[in-house]
């Protein structure tokens, strides 16, 4: 396989992965209603930097340990799992009443909030790294620097990853005068908490891969 055809076989394939729904997607679609885009973007961005702190671990020959390893597999794990759990049950305590037609800008804090929201969201999770360790290496060439292409192609997934995230925040605008109804608000935040909630239940009971 060349290296043209490497990118193109992974940036297809990595493509198809990011547009399939799952906790960063309802992530990024729950704040840009709930937070507002740019907040959206923002934890968008975080998780994007996480896929990227992934990848080089993994290049660097480190995310084998998660796949071999069963003590450090399970550390991370329930440490995701928890913070899952958390997110999940302050949605489902505290869901909110209503979402302002023009809230203020955010304080720096709360933007910082919705990045590191997204980052942890995604380096809390191993299957990440489980993923990336059995899924990089097909779409290494033989012949080139393994860590540098490694590290490239994550850097594709993070970049299709912005995309999608950007499309998704956009596709959620024409949506606000409907979602700033109480019931509307209200119902999203409880769905979102409890979807979070099983999320975290599910990556807590799940086994090391084979």
């Amino acid at each position: 396989m060349t290296i043209p055809q490497a990118l193109l076989l992974f940036t297809v394939a990595a493509g198809l992965l990011t547009i399939t729904p799952g906790l960063d997607t309802l992530l990024v679609l729950r704040t840009a209603i709930a937070d507002g885009a740019r907040r959206a973007l923002l934890a968008g961005l975080g998780i994007c930097v996480g896929c990227l702190v992934w990848g080089l671990v993994v290049a660097l020959g480190l995310g084998a340990l998660f796949a071999v390893s069963t003590l450090a597999y399970d550390v991370l794990r329930c440490a995701g799992a928890a913070y899952l759990l958390w997110l999940g049950v302050q949605l489902l305590r505290k869901p909110r009443m209503r979402i302002d037609a023009a809230p203020p800008a955010a304080p720096p804090a709360s933007q910082v909030a919705g990045f590191a929201r997204g980052l942890l969201t995604n380096l809390l999770n191993p299957k990440v790294g489980v993923f990336y360790v059995s899924f990089l290496p097909q779409f290494v060439p033989a012949g080139v620097g393994v860590v540098a292409f490694s590290t490239l192609l994550a850097a594709i997934h993070a970049v299709l990853g912005l995309l999608w995230f950007l499309l998704l925040v956009c596709a959620t605008q024409p949506l606000k005068r409907w979602l700033m109804r109480p019931g509307a608000v209200r119902t999203l935040d409880r769905l979102t908490g409890g979807a979070f909630v099983l999320f975290g239940l599910r990556l807590a009971a799940a086994s090391r891969p084979a």
